[in-house]
């Protein structure tokens, strides 16, 4: 199926900002990451324009409009998935809506059972988050430890009024009590298998890969390199 283009460009206003593009230029495979050559698509193009399509309408329904919501992204695909949802509220509502990046580098669980990681860049609104309904976003919840540390990072930058959650894909096996207000998709898998999303920002095409486990040291990583936590 030929690659899907990427979408047009982000909205401008006061409160816009870039996150840092990947680094290393076009993507490849990483040390330690499964080869997707044999992977099943689970999810097009197509269907996730329509998911995130949806999910936005969900928040406005939801939120009563969103008039004073934030969308922050977990890095990487998180930031491309927020970014994409601000431009979708906008073209319903026909405002801006504030979006921005979070990194949770420093505030992992497994921090130090890993080596060292590059940090992120965390980029608020200009009104920064206190009262304000905090959305974060991002491609897969798996154990939900991802959440537990960007809940973390959010507390030390502010007290939004209320934090939600929005998932592209819910692949389940939770290892925390966390649940995603709006998902994209439920996707039952196993232990055995990985699911990759890939988006044309990041990755030259808009996927996600459902595969099975490399039984290799180190792969089936949960997204970006990441440990299954």
């Amino acid at each position: 199926m030929p690659a899907e283009p990427a979408e047009s460009a982000a909205p401008s206003g006061p409160w816009s900002q870039t996150p840092a593009p990947p680094s290393g230029g076009p993507p490849g495979r990483r040390e330690g990451e499964q080869d997707h050559t044999s992977a099943r698509a689970v999810l097009e193009g197509p269907d996730i324009r329509r998911a995130l399509t949806r999910i936005a309408h969900e928040i406005l329904e939801r939120t009563k409009g969103g008039t004073d919501i934030v969308l922050l992204g977990i890095p990487t695909r998180g930031v491309t998935l927020a970014e994409r949802l601000a431009r979708r509220i906008e073209e319903v509502e026909g405002r801006p809506v504030p979006w921005g990046s979070l990194d949770i580098t420093m505030y992992r669980d497994d921090l130090r059972l890993r080596p060292a990681r590059a940090l992120g860049r965390t980029e608020l609104p200009p009104d920064g988050v206190d009262g304000r309904l905090v959305v974060l976003v991002d491609d897969v919840l798996f154990s939900g430890r991802t959440v537990r540390a960007a809940l973390d990072a959010l507390g030390d930058l502010g007290r939004p009024r209320a934090v939600q959650l929005a998932i592209l894909v819910d692949r389940g096996h939770r290892q925390l009590p966390i649940r995603a207000d709006y998902v994209g998709k439920n996707l039952p898998t196993s232990l055995r298998e990985t699911v990759k999303v890939q988006l044309a920002e990041n990755d030259g095409r808009d996927a996600v890969l459902l595969d099975k486990r490399a039984d290799t040291p180190g792969a089936g990583r949960e997204r970006d390199g990441r440990d299954p936590r």
